[in-house]
């Protein structure tokens, strides 16, 4: 598929990168980047040659937020479907299968930032700021809370939210909203590598692994259990699991079957 907003490229080592591409306005969501990057999602989560997603943009940021000159001349209607379309792509990661990870560098901020949190994983340059700033425009981002929340937890997630700063990389590796901080020379390099190493893990039980995660992440304590056990049932039963073992036994390299 064809895109205007964003673009799609698939590597030989099964792992595939979105560029968020409107670099002029500093990647901002519209409806454009909004729905084509759901669409990207969904089509490489049902892709054979793609086993990780990294997020990136294009440019000096890597979200600035939500296009604001969409806000206007909207009722309340509009607005819940315009805000629903600008943050469906953050829910949809948490329904793929397959693991996404965020490239960060410049301003993540407001939409922006919950994409970080909603992504799995996220690696950041050094000079990256990230934040929820839309209370400083009488706006707020209650809907990218979400991720960030269960990124940081409630007393950080309601001091981003209510005072609008944008954070250092460095803060945000501090209190779990990222994985990884890297000098800006090196993002690229190293997110590509990280992503290929996870590439090279069974398929099968990574993927089994991140659907049992967001699964469990709402259920009570016994019930999580309950469903962890029975999702490693099933992949214990996958040829994967027993050529893992094999491979691990025989000291040699698996040869995943994705099955």
């Amino acid at each position: 598929m064809s895109y205007e907003s964003i673009i799609v490229e698939i590597g030989d080592d099964f792992v595939a990168e979105i560029t968020l591409n409107r670099p002029d306005n500093l990647n901002t969501f519209n409806f454009s980047i909004a729905t084509e990057l759901s669409q990207a999602l969904q089509e490489l989560d049902s892709d054979s040659k793609v086993r990780v997603i990294i997020i990136k943009g294009a440019g000096k940021a890597f979200c600035a937020g939500i296009d604001v000159s969409d806000f206007f001349n909207k009722n309340a209607m509009e607005y819940h479907d315009w805000i629903d379309c600008m943050e469906h792509p953050l829910l949809e990661i948490s329904r793929l299968n397959k693991p996404v990870i965020a490239q960060v560098h410049g301003v993540a901020a407001a939409n922006g930032a919950g994409l970080v949190a909603a992504a799995d994983l996220a690696v950041a340059s050094e000079n990256a700021r990230i934040g929820l700033t839309a209370i400083n425009v009488g706006l707020n981002c209650v809907g990218p809370v979400i991720p960030v929340t269960r990124s940081v937890g409630r007393k950080r997630a309601l001091e981003l939210l209510f005072y609008g700063d944008l954070i250092s990389a460095q803060e945000a590796l501090n209190m779990g909203l990222v994985n990884k901080v890297v000098p800006e020379s090196d993002l690229d390099n190293e997110t590509r590598n990280w992503s290929a190493i996870l590439a090279q893990k069974s398929p099968v039980a990574l993927q089994i692994a991140k659907k049992a995660f967001y699964s469990a992440a709402d259920l009570d304590y016994g019930k999580a259990f309950e469903y962890m056990s029975e999702a490693f049932a099933r992949l214990c039963s996958t040829e994967d699991a027993s050529e893992g073992i094999r491979a691990f036994k025989e000291k040699r390299s698996p040869v995943w079957k994705e099955k």
